[in-house]
């Protein structure tokens, strides 16, 4: 085999190291590309999720990092919301927002990503009901199943008595995001199909149902409830008395707190003693 020159010319020498790079300057090229592709998709999908940008006009591009926002939107703070969410996506150093504010805008007929959002508020409504119900003191009384579509609930199955029915109404009707209620269920025997969830999963009988579990289940239904600002209240649980502290914005706001805690199984007694009202 004959020996490759000593000297190559230097046009030859940089070709070979050219050649030689390339498939490295591909690959982060690559790579890059691959993350501007899955950063414009998070950034997308946020906007599709969010009840305040899903119909509006946002249009995301992401290069180097960098998100660019054009298109339309109703006012400035939508404006700066969606820059907001741009910038909160990981990877995302910088955002370019180009978009128009226009408040004679209208918002276009529902699209893909536009349904998606409303599929998913729809899916997180229903999760948010059924749990409440299945966690409730009235779970022993209810077979229920739980339909969302655009914020409104429907439920059907049967409920024990009367006080039971409408006390799944409420539990319902108070669920953050929901519309309104459509309260289908038939009052008569029913199966313990809730209870029997409940008693599975803890494998506890309801008098010997933890404090702490009725502390998570309380604070839940705290946060899953529209018209309390659940971050206001602390709660304890101590021998299945419940105790809330914290200061509320109107005594609505508390006695509705108040029964949302009385409702969760287990709960003997509800101390809201230390549970102000701002106005008062």
């Amino acid at each position: 085999m004959k020996n490759l020159p000593s000297q190559l010319p230097a046009a030859t020498l940089a070709l070979c190291l050219a050649l030689c790079h390339a498939p490295l300057v591909l690959a982060a090229a690559s790579n890059q590309e691959l993350n501007d592709a899955r950063q414009e998709s998070q950034i997308s999908t946020t906007y599709a999720l969010n009840p305040s940008l899903r119909d509006q006009d946002i249009r995301v591009m992401v290069h180097d990092s960098k998100a660019t926002l054009t298109g339309t939107v109703e006012d400035g703070i939508k404006k700066e919301l969606a820059k907001e969410i741009a910038l909160g996506a990981p990877g995302v150093k910088s955002v370019d927002n180009q978009l128009q504010v226009n408040s004679n805008f209208v918002p276009g007929k529902t699209g893909s990503t536009s349904a998606y959002g409303e599929l998913t508020d729809d899916a997180n409504i229903t999760a948010a009901v059924k749990s409440k119900l299945l966690w409730s003191k009235y779970a022993d009384g209810l077979a229920v199943t739980v339909h969302t579509k655009q914020g409104r609930v429907s439920l059907r199955g049967t409920a024990s008595s009367a006080m039971a029915s409408q006390a799944a109404t409420r539990m319902a009707s108070s669920t953050r995001g929901v519309m309104s209620v459509d309260n289908q269920l038939q009052v008569g025997s029913a199966k313990p199909t809730l209870a029997e969830s409940v008693k599975h999963s803890s494998n506890q009988a309801e008098q010997n149902i933890s404090d702490s579990w009725i502390t998570t289940k309380v604070k839940s239904s705290l946060l899953y409830s529209s018209h309390v600002e659940s971050s206001s209240i602390k709660v304890k649980t101590r021998n299945g008395v419940v105790v809330l502290s914290g200061r509320l914005a109107s005594k609505s706001e508390r006695a509705l707190a108040i029964e949302l805690s009385k409702n969760v199984r287990g709960v003997r007694q509800v101390d809201a003693s230390a549970l102000s009202v701002a106005s008062q």
